[in-house]
């Protein structure tokens, strides 16, 4: 059970991270379409679960290119939420397979 003060940073976290991809996107990943579409972080707001929705390329690769710009998307971060925050967590990666779990539950469920 997440407390409130993690949910309020998850959020934080997750639109500002968004707007770094949206505005950087094609400078540091080009060609793909990234969008964040949830963050957990842990109890003690150290680390960050960032899962990503990768449209463009191939999502693996551009995790790669993410993950080995980790410390410029976590400093850009930290530009934007210094104020907020004692500490900018650690930012690991991930990609959301949900929307294909979905899509493949409608298409079995059609059969």
């Amino acid at each position: 059970m997440e407390t409130t003060r993690q949910n309020k940073i998850s959020r934080l976290i997750q639109k500002d991270l968004g707007e770094i991809f949206q505005r950087n996107e094609q400078r540091m990943f080009p060609g793909a379409m990234i969008t964040v579409t949830k963050v957990n972080i842990t109890r003690d707001l150290s680390i960050a679960r960032v899962y990503l929705s990768i449209f463009g390329k191939n999502p693996e690769k551009v995790i790669k290119m993410i993950e080995a710009s980790s410390k410029e998307i976590r400093r850009l971060l930290g530009l934007r939420i210094k104020n907020q925050v004692k500490a900018i967590p650690e930012l690991r990666f991930f990609i959301d397979d949900s929307l294909d779990y979905i899509e493949n539950i409608e298409r079995l469920l059609k059969k």
